[in-house]
């Protein structure tokens, strides 16, 4: 079985950005960035997707909208995110 797509919305100069694909790389995970920095179809995408989110990143793994990269990093020392990365 194939591990979830991993997607990230993500704005330019974002420090909180930056920890998430940080972690995400330190774990060898392949993600889809998308820079939202001037809005447009995937900022539109993003707010579908995750309703009420006004702030960046946003991060879904496969169907799961984790949130933020807090809510990553929770799920890190939880011991819950590598369950999640395997689907």
């Amino acid at each position: 079985m194939a591990n979830p797509k991993v997607d990230i919305y993500t704005k330019f100069g974002c420090g909180f950005c930056v920890r998430a694909k940080r972690l995400l790389d330190e774990k060898g995970v392949d993600y889809e960035e998308f820079d939202i920095t001037m809005g447009g179809p995937k900022r539109d995408e993003m707010l579908e997707r995750a309703p009420g989110a006004r702030t960046v990143p946003q991060i879904f793994i496969g169907d799961t909208h984790v949130g933020g990269s807090d809510d990553l990093a929770a799920l890190e020392r939880e011991g819950r995110l590598d369950a999640l990365l395997a689907g």
